[in-house]
């Protein structure tokens, strides 16, 4: 299993149309094969900083999801709304346990 986690900004100004642009990408990758869990999240304490948790079944599924033309799209409309501070990082994980 592949666990991506991560983080980017956004101008408080760009948020109404980052928001309409993040829910295109997310209902997409969620209908994708191999995804099992796909969220941006605002963080209460710093409007404009988005946290990124991705699950997808192995690296192939991921590669894939790269590939889709929702996130080529995404790839391009990201840059006209300033993202900026992108971190994200892919972990490939054997087993979990529930807390």
């Amino acid at each position: 299993m592949i666990i991506v986690t991560g983080e980017f900004r956004m101008p408080r100004s760009m948020l109404d149309s980052a928001r309409e642009a993040m829910a295109a990408v997310i209902a997409a990758s969620r209908a994708e094969a191999g995804c099992l869990g796909y969220a941006y999240a605002e963080d209460v304490l710093e409007p404009g900083l988005f946290r990124v948790t991705e699950c997808w079944t192995d690296r192939a599924a991921l590669d894939a999801h790269f590939r889709q033309p929702h996130m080529t799209r995404w790839q391009a409309v990201r840059a006209d709304l300033w993202m900026t501070e992108r971190r994200v990082t892919a972990y490939e994980v054997d087993a979990g346990e529930a807390l």
